[in-house]
This record gives structure tokens, sequence and C-alpha cells, in this order.
């Protein structure tokens, strides 16, 4: 049988799939160490192989993600590397047969590591060394270095594996990047490819980088290195539904994608998490076709051989469940503020002004400067209150309270701080709530937040103690001056309480009867989800309308054809019409694209502007100018001048 390099110069090879979704779709749970079910449940793992050499992978990779002795230690499993590993290959081999190659894989350490001390830098050394010598004895036919986020763990991981190799069998090395192709440190993926070769990797690409547009992206300069390219995207940003992560890219998606991948040049072309067999199956009907025309090219004389507000369907946990669906009718509970005496903003929706709110988020780092000149910009406009989301991408980002407080104290406006879940316990949300409340914030948006697998740290705990309705039954219970107790506080917040909702929800049904549940936790606005289609907004309205709620309807400006391709295909929640996305493309790149993005959502928001209390605006890649050329016209009289009637999307379509 050939080599794993040697079939690589044939033509290109097809990668499996997710391994621990897969596992979760089978009844795993999430808390279990899914690399120890190689010895526990050989059954199960060898089943999840199988199905990915069925679909047509002719790569397999090893459920060994996890299996050195730090990741392990948590488990009490650290003695076990080398069981665990062995068995890990046996099984991956015994599925694999004579159709697929078997490959090593290692993870991260788990370790955060950034500005490392020399001791932890031998710690995660001993550990990723002693685990590809492992794999190595065990009979890979190569090893994967996956998933990595910061360089030096990354170049410690490619050390060990190309010494434990030996140079009988190859390293691929696959880095992990943000939407921006960058590793965690700043290094480009162009960059860090070179340093990959110039580290000992046979092999270089990217993996678990959201869906496959970012991935083709971030890969596309690596190819010029002359190295084979490894490619595995996960299927697009996940979002949380019932203690699971679920992705939303399509398998017709990921086969366009892998066309493309292959037509560039890309040797290996799998997938990442949240993808099935049904995706493998797709890449490897591209993949066919990608060798079929490379045969035909060489057989022919002459021819030389393409940001929200709430993705939080958790459960609250039991623990909260009794006092969270308890009303705050507790003695010396405290009669809740009249709804419009609570902010300015509260006021304006109460007296029914036109609202608008325009989202600028905390910088990555510290300069707030930028940030604080958008919201004096975006006040002088006529803009209302800035939303600051809470963590977003789970990205180092101060956080948003902060900033709140500066843009209150330096621009005189009001802002809505996001609230979510992912980072705070039930002690740590109560605090928050109660010094967002002495700061003087007052306008809250209740969600669930980018679980840290989206973000440039992967092995952050996320705390999820409380989902949307949790937290917006706490913050209904301060209002009341209520602790989550029933202790009475002397005193009650003077909270605002919105929650997110997605007109276009997959499980339409579902979100229906969580946003009621979200009234009756305490919800008084609604900010959707960025609409594109006015049908599936005016159904929403009209489906939402017994509840009562103002709504504020999310407002993303498309900024291209591209931009526009992602959001449809990878972003939860989102749905933007073949038409739009047509409109987009013939529109082109650049001040065009853009011009005609604002077009598309002034359209949106006339179709609705007699229905809603007000915009939610989420300006595309930092562009606050976009956001007033949306709402100019719609802005109260006194603010903007009269708007010419806008086009309508059929008329434009």
């Amino acid at each position: 049988m050939a080599t794993l390099l040697e079939a690589l110069a044939g033509g290109p090879l097809v990668v499996d799939g997710a391994m621990g979704s897969q596992l979760f779709e089978r009844g795993i749970l999430h808390n279990a160490c899914l690399e120890e079910l190689c010895v526990s449940k050989p059954e199960l793992i060898r089943k999840v192989h199988e199905d990915y050499v069925r679909a047509g992978a002719q790569v397999l990779e090893t459920n060994t993600f996890g299996s050195n002795a730090m990741r392990l230690e948590k488990y009490g499993l650290a003695a076990k590397v080398t069981e665990l590993n062995e068995a890990a290959v046996a099984v991956a081999r015994d599925a694999a047969g004579a159709k697929a190659f078997v490959v090593g894989a290692i993870g991260p350490s788990g370790y955060f590591l950034g500005e490392a001390l020399p001791d932890d830098l031998s710690k995660v050394r001993a550990a990723l060394h002693e685990q590809a010598r492992v794999l190595v004895g065990s009979g890979v036919d190569g090893i994967l270095v996956e998933t990595f986020r910061q360089t030096n763990e990354l170049r410690i991981a490619i050390e060990g594996a190309v010494a434990a190799a030996g140079g009988k069998i190859p390293v691929i090395a696959s880095a992990s990047v943000d939407e921006r192709s960058r590793m965690a440190d700043g290094t480009t993926s162009a960059e860090i490819s070179r340093l990959m070769r110039e580290w000992g990797a046979s092999v270089v690409g990217v993996n678990c980088c959201d869906g496959p547009m970012n991935v083709l992206e971030a890969i596309t300069p690596m190819l010029e290195l002359g190295l084979p390219v490894w490619a595995v995207p996960n299927a697009g940003l996940p979002r949380r539904v019932d203690e699971r992560l679920v992705y939303v890219s399509t398998s017709e998606y990921f086969g366009v994608y892998a066309r493309r991948m292959f037509k560039l040049g890309v040797k290996l072309v799998g997938g990442c998490c949240g993808t099935t067999p049904d995706h493998v199956r797709r890449i490897a009907a591209a993949a066919r076709m990608a060798s079929a025309a490379e045969r035909s090219a060489t057989d022919e004389p002459g021819r030389a051989g393409g940001d929200a507000a709430d993705s939080s369907d958790l459960r609250p946990r039991d623990t909260f469940e009794a006092w969270s669906a308890t009303p705050p009718n507790a003695p010396h509970s405290a009669s809740s503020a009249p709804f419009a005496e609570r902010s300015d903003l509260a006021a304006k929706i109460a007296r029914g002004q036109f609202v608008v709110s325009v989202e600028v988020n905390p910088p990555v780092g510290l300069d707030l400067a930028k940030a604080i000149g958008a919201a004096k910009m975006l006040k002088s406009g006529g803009v209302d209150v800035i939303n600051i989301a809470d963590g977003a991408r789970a990205q180092s980002r101060m956080g948003n309270l902060a900033m709140a407080m500066r843009v209150q104290e330096q621009c005189g406006m009001e802002t809505i701080l996001h609230v979510c879940g992912r980072d705070r316990n039930l002690l740590g949300t109560l605090a928050h709530l109660l010094g967002a409340h002495e700061l003087g914030v007052k306008n809250l948006v209740i969600i669930t937040g980018d679980p840290p697998k989206m973000g440039d740290f992967p092995d952050a705990s996320a705390v999820y103690d409380l989902d949307s309705i949790g937290i917006l039954k706490l913050a209904a219970r301060l209002n009341h001056g209520i602790d989550p107790g029933g202790k009475p506080l002397g005193g009650a917040t003077r909270f605002v309480l919105a929650t997110g909702a997605e007109p276009a929800a997959l499980n339409y049904e579902r979100e229906l009867a969580r946003l009621t549940q979200k009234k009756q936790a305490g919800a008084e606005i609604v900010m959707t989800q960025p609409v594109y289609d006015p049908v599936v907004l005016e159904k929403f309205l009209d489906d939402i309308a017994p509840l009562g709620l103002p709504v504020l309807v999310g407002l993303l400006p498309l900024a291209s054809y591209r931009n526009a391709e992602f959001l449809h295909n990878e972003v939860p929640g989102m749905q933007v019409p073949d038409a739009v996305r047509e409109r987009m493309r013939k529109a082109g790149t650049g001040a065009a694209a853009r011009k005609e993005g604002v077009a598309i959502a002034r359209e949106m928001l006339a179709a609705v502007r007699s229905r809603v209390a007000g915009a939610y605006v989420m300006p595309p890649l930092e562009r606050y100018e976009l956001a007033l050329e949306v709402v100019d016209g719609f802005l109260s009289e006194e603010a903007r001048p009269a708007a010419e009637p806008p086009r309508t999307l059929a008329a434009k379509a």
C-alpha cells in the first residue's frame, strides 16, 4: 500500500468528520471523557469511524484529541496515556481496513500558555511528546497536530511529533485561526504555515475555524508554500440548544466549498466540529470530480499536468428551577418601578417615539478611543442608545460594563448592556447585575453568549448556570427588591429587560414558545436577529403580537456578496433569501456593495416601520457610518429630515 504522502502525490484525499458531535448524537454525555471510550466502548468509536469510511473518507483521525496526560488528569486518567492512545489506533485501524489511512490526532494540552514560563512549557512539552511517541509506536500512517491557537504550543507539538516520527511518517500541522486568519498572538495564516514547514511539518493547514468560507480564506496563502494543504472547517457557527452545540452549515454548502478548495489545489479536505457523514459524502463527491478533472487535463494533448441577539436555548439547571420559577411575591418585596420611569430609553418607547440602538463593542485589547469616538458620532447623528455585547466571540475584550460606563460618562448617552450566562455562575451574575445598577446602567438585553469554542480560548470553561430565561427571572426579582434566596435587598433595581429572538429560527414553534416563556420571566422588549425576508419578519410580528412586547428590529447591512453567503450558510438563525444574495452578487464589491447592503436594510425597516418600536443596527466591520445611513429619515422629525419613499424588496429583486 502506498504511503500517505505517495497517495497525496496522486490526487486529493477525503478526511473524516467530527467525532465528538457524533458521539453526543449517540447518547454520550458532554462531560464524559471521549477518549476513554476507546477502551470502555470501542464498538461505538468503531461505528463512527466506519460510517465515515462508508461516506468516502480516506483519512481517519484517531479519537485521541485529548489523550495527553494534562487533559486526562482532570478525569483521573493521566496514567493511561499509553493504553488510551494504543486502543484508539487499534479501533481506527480496524475500521479503516485497506480503505483509509489512519493519522494519530494530537490536540492542545488544555493549559493556557500565552507568555508561558519555562516550567509551564516543559510540562506541556513532556505531555505532548509522550503522546506523539505512543501514537508513532502504535503504527499510525501520520501524526496530526491539530486545533492549536497558541503559536508557542504549536511549535512544541510539531517538534515533538517530528522527533517521534523520525522521518518515517509525515507530520500534518493544523492551526486554528480566527475570522481574520490569525493565531491568538496575531500571527497570520501565511506566516504560521511558513513556520510550520520550518519546524518540520510535511503537510500544513487549518481546522476548526468557523465554517468553510473562513477556512478557504485562511488556507489560500498557504498554497504558495508548495506543501500539501489540509482544510478541515467546522459546520459553521454553533448555537447552544438544550445543553448541546448545534451547527448549521448544510452538507450541500460543504460540497460547494470542497469543490473550490480542490480546484485551488488543496490536497486534504474534511470536516471538524458539527460535521457528519453527510458532509463527508459531499466532500468525497467533490474529490471525485477534482480527480476526474485532473485526469482529463493530463490526458488532453497540449495541456499542463467565496454580529445579535440571542441563541440561548439552554434549560435552567435543576439547582435553580425552584427559585427562578417562583414569582417575586415574598414578604417585604417592593413594587417594580413603572416601565417608563426606569430609563430614558424606556420613556421614549412608552411614549411611542421610534428609537434606534447601534451596536458598538469593546475592542480587542485596551484602547477604547475608537469605540468612544463611534458612540459620539452616532449620538450626533440622532442614535438613542449604544448596544454593547458581553464578551463578543470569546476574545480578549474588556468587560462591557466598563465600556458602558465610559460611554455614559464621556458621550452623555444611554447604553444597553448585554448580559450572558456563559462566563458567570449564579453568584457572579447577581454581583454583575447589582454592580451595573449601582453604576447607572439600567438597560439590559439578556442572552446566553458565544461558546468559548468560537473564540480565542477554546479550553476556557463555559458556565451557563442560567440561560436567558433564568437570568430574566433573576433580574425581574431584583426589580422587586428580592435576591435569589428570597431575601429583601433593601431597595429595588430599575432594570429595563430586553431579550432576543430569531424570526428565522430553524425550530420556529420552539422559538415562539420560548419567547412566551421569556415574557413570563420578565422580558419587556424584544430585539431580533437581523432579517432579510419581509415575509418572514411580517409573520413573526403577527405571531408575537398577542404578547404585546415592543420590538426593535435587527438590521445588519450586508457588506458584500461574500458576507451574505457567510451569514446565510454559517450563522444560526440567519436566512438571506436568494433574491437578496443575487442583488449583492450583482452589486460587486467595495462601496457599491455596501450601498446595496444599506438599501436592503432600509427596505426591511420601511416594510415594518409602523409595526416596531425601533431599530437595532449592527454595523458590519465597525463601519458605524452605515448605521446612520440605514436609519436616515426613520428617526424622529426633530432629529432627521424625512426620507424619500424607499424602494421595495420585490421591486429590486
